[in-house]
């Protein structure tokens, strides 16, 4: 397990003109189910389709439609539960969400009110190396994500795109435990690892299939300790929901300008309406969307077209023993089974396809020397050019060969720097390679030991200063280097050096 320290929240203090505020921040996640059928339909969910081409009868509500749930949607919302540490509720259940709007074509939404396939959980949340913050989940529900008004195509009229109508989202929402911008982005950071490890859902925020309602309220100093101690949301101010973020810096900026917004309404002796809001990112700035309704305001009813979910805890059990390592344990795993940094060990494991490269090239490896060469030559190499992991020149298999090459004394550190090189451009077996370029480390000590001697005794001056000071011994290392073209091996020659010198 991880050495982390739980630190209570720690709230970030805005002052005001005239008193200092706190700010109390809660979470609504809706992630996007990775399935390939819709939640109560076949259709296909594939992104960037020709508009309306993945709609079936029932997405468009045609008359005598029924409904039929998605099993697999269940099962993965069952595994995001599991994942985060939740209570998996064996009974739940559909209600109807009504409302209209031009991409709701039933009229109504299909979402779990009262009784949702899950229950409390939690994320924990590290904000610096051994210190977390454990934010509380208060339930994930199921339900079907509307589709999409487009504005902007036609000067007098507006399009509608279904093909998102149907889709199946986890909305997962948190209790009011995040006490700033930073803690928030990291929070959704940390949930997005978690379900991409868990495979439940994609994290691409750019196309809408992670997206976050932000409620964002200020208080008085000791207002939230006693709301802790009573539960009682009175004590956190009014809150106003930011919605449809999906970008973190957005999700930053946006709390902090609504929470000054706020204080300065407060201070000025005004009123905090409970209202949705959007975020303005060119503007930064949130503006008012709506008032904010209350459950009331929906006409929230049973869908008396679906039966209640009742699902076996043997099923349950049976997911729960095909779940994958998670990131916390991984992370953990990597720092015992190879010796690295928690700063190492976190850019390994911030995604699957990273964190498996690197146990491939570690594996019966030095995994400092591996997490090295994959962190600073590969990822900067990567980064450098816009390409992800696997999409990389240079395979797990080829990187552990050019290691093996290395600590084997075959060739030099410069030399593995030459050798990457290529095998970026050329591709190829790493010993192949080496050969054919002529990369073949010094290995014989008599050549290292007659060059130095040579220097040595042309250099008596620089022999008594290194002599006086240890440090300046390494020029004799860098002359001996470069006397055998970089292929001596440098550990050989330090030592050598140290013996002929008496240090």
């Amino acid at each position: 397990m991880l050495d982390l320290t739980y630190t209570a929240p720690t709230p970030k203090v805005i002052a005001g003109a005239k008193h200092d505020w706190e700010l109390v921040i809660g979470m609504e996640i809706h992630a996007q189910v990775s399935s390939n059928a819709k939640l109560f339909s076949g259709a296909s969910t594939t992104f960037g389709a020709e508009p309306n081409s993945n709609v079936a009868f029932v997405d468009a509500a045609m008359p005598g439609m029924l409904p039929v749930i998605n099993d697999f949607c269940v099962e993965q919302a069952v595994r995001t539960g599991l994942g985060l540490k939740a209570q998996i509720n064996l009974f739940s259940a559909f209600d109807r969400k009504n409302y209209f709007y031009p991409d709701l074509p039933q009229g109504y939404q299909i979402s779990q009110l009262y009784h949702p396939i899950v229950g409390e959980g939690e994320v924990l949340v590290e904000l610096s190396p051994g210190v977390a913050r454990l934010v509380r989940i208060e339930r994930i529900h199921l339900e079907q994500d509307a589709g999409k008004s487009i504005h902007d195509m036609d000067p007098a009229m507006s399009f509608v795109d279904l093909n998102r109508t149907g889709v199946a989202l986890m909305e997962i929402v948190s209790r009011p435990d995040i006490r700033g911008p930073e803690e928030a982005a990291a929070y959704v950071a940390k949930l997005r690892q978690i379900l991409r490890y868990l495979g439940t859902c994609d994290g691409n925020m750019q196309n809408g299939n992670l997206r976050a309602d932000v409620n964002v309220s200020v208080c008085r100093p000791g207002q939230y300790e006693k709301y802790q101690a009573t539960q009682d949301f009175s004590h956190l101010g009014t809150r106003c929901e930011i919605k449809n973020m999906n970008s973190m810096r957005f999700i930053q900026l946006a709390i902090d300008f609504e929470a000054r917004r706020q204080i300065a309404i407060l201070e000025d002796g005004g009123k905090v309406d409970q209202e949705t809001r959007l975020y303005d990112p060119d503007k930064n700035e949130t503006r008012s969307m709506r008032s904010k309704e209350e459950a009331f305001d929906y006409r929230y009813f049973p869908d008396p077209d679906l039966l209640p979910l009742e699902i076996e805890q043997a099923w349950v059990d049976d997911i729960a023993a095909r779940m994958p390592e998670l990131p916390d344990a991984k992370k953990a795993r990597f720092m015992g089974d190879f010796g690295l940094t928690d700063y190492d060990a976190n850019v390994l494991t911030a995604d699957l396809d990273s964190a498996g490269f690197f146990e491939s090239v570690a594996q019966g490896r030095d995994g400092k020397t591996a997490a090295n060469w994959v962190i600073n030559e590969l990822f900067g190499r990567l980064n450098k050019v816009g390409l992800a992991i696997a999409d990389s020149p240079v395979s797990a298999a080829q990187l552990g060969g050019m290691l093996d090459l290395l600590a084997k004394g075959e060739i030099t550190g410069k030399m593995a720097k030459d050798l990457f090189e290529i095998l970026w451009t050329e591709g190829g077996d790493p010993a192949e390679q080496a050969a054919k370029h002529g990369m073949k480390a010094v290995t014989d000590t008599g050549e290292i030991e007659r060059a130095l001697d040579a220097l040595i005794a042309a250099n008596p001056g620089q022999v008594e200063k290194a002599k006086q000071n240890a440090k300046l011994a390494g020029w004799f290392t860098g002359q001996v280097l470069k006397a055998t073209g970089g292929k001596a091996n440098p550990a050989v020659v330090n030592a050598m050096v140290a013996q002929k010198l008496g240090l």
